[in-house]
């Protein structure tokens, strides 16, 4: 038996009987020889964290754009907590950590600069639309290694698809593992965000709705550990009911939809970052704008998908990988003039 074994043995014995087994996968696109040391789901965490688009996570926006504080969350911060939120999750209920990791880790690979003002403004430039987690199965399939892609498992490309939205109509991933991180997803970004609207003195904590903070807990750390124990213990007591699905009480669930919504409603779509938004929408506007009239200035790789898939497609994964900060960069090259000294 060797190690890789081992492990797979070891989750049969820890792991509830609702969780992906790591021997059980429904597999890869392409086959692969299996690994001595580590499982699909580990090798899947790995290729994910050693990705080119993980390392761009750390210069993609969260909520501010270009906020030169140490202590606000980017993509990648939250990418990290919402992943450490999940594992705590998935420990307690009995689920495949590994594979909760792989999902996390790799759930906003897809995502634009400037936030989801990027998505907006990529979702009606593109004659087909754009949406992150779809884009984030595309980069992690196609764009990455130069188009050949991390052939990650079934798993974890489901989890990361069915990561988004928050209604109950929406299409949920066939593994608990992935509905953990779908609830873990929102559990971290309203209250982090929240965290850093009070740190840049567009929120005081006064304003938001007391009877969410009775609820959920009057800091921080109270609310995510209130979130994080009710939805343990409401899965579990769900199993118990052979009810075989990830959720939170109604109560608790309730409080974070309508936190959530407060958020849109006064932060995420409100006045206080309006002028901001438009500013980074008109930046990635045109950007876009400029290769798609002259697309023979971007890298060849895309070109290839222009000639593969379409001019819109390959303007629009190009656009789609870049960070804030790349984006700024070739903004001012193409439109800001340069000072020439005579």
């Amino acid at each position: 038996m060797n190690i890789r074994e081992k492990i797979e043995y070891d989750e049969k014995n820890i792991l509830i009987p609702y969780a992906a087994f790591s021997s059980n996968t429904k597999g890869r696109k392409k086959i692969e020889e299996k690994d001595s040391i580590r499982t699909v789901f580990m090798l899947d965490r790995d290729r994910i964290i050693h990705s080119k688009s993980f390392r761009r996570l750390k210069h993609k926006t969260q909520v501010y754009i270009k906020t030169w504080g140490d202590h606000y969350r980017t993509r990648l911060t939250h990418t990290l907590e919402v992943a450490q939120i999940a594992k705590t999750i998935g420990r307690g209920i009995g689920l495949n950590i590994d594979l909760i990791e792989a999902i996390a880790l790799g759930h906003d690979i897809g995502h634009v600069a400037f936030a989801h003002n990027g998505e907006e403004v990529l979702d009606k430039l593109n004659p087909k639309g754009f949406k992150h987690n779809e884009n984030s199965i595309r980069v992690l399939s196609k764009i990455e290694k130069q188009g050949v892609g991390l052939n990650l498992t079934k798993e974890v490309l489901d989890g990361i698809l069915h990561h988004s939205g928050f209604s109950r109509k929406e299409k949920k991933s066939f593994t608990l593992e992935g509905q953990v991180v779908r609830y873990s997803d929102k559990i971290a970004y309203v209250n982090h965000d929240i965290d850093d609207s009070i740190r840049a003195d567009l929120l005081r904590k006064e304003e938001i709705p007391r009877e969410f903070l009775q609820t959920l807990g009057q800091t921080h750390g109270k609310r995510i550990g209130t979130l994080v124990k009710d939805c343990i213990y409401t899965t579990l007591n769900n199993i118990e009911k052979d009810k075989i699905e990830v959720g939170l009480s109604y109560k608790i669930e309730r409080s974070l939809v309508e936190l959530r919504k407060y958020m849109f409603d006064n932060i995420y779509n409100g006045e206080i970052l309006k002028k901001e938004r438009y500013k980074a929408k008109f930046v990635l506007e045109q950007v876009y704008n400029y290769f798609l009239k002259n697309p023979q200035n971007m890298p060849r790789f895309y070109l290839q998908i222009v000639e593969e898939e379409g001019l819109c497609v390959g303007v629009t994964d190009y656009i789609s990988g870049m960070s804030d900060d790349y984006c700024l960069y070739l903004f001012n090259e193409l439109y800001v003039p340069k000072i020439v000294m005579y």
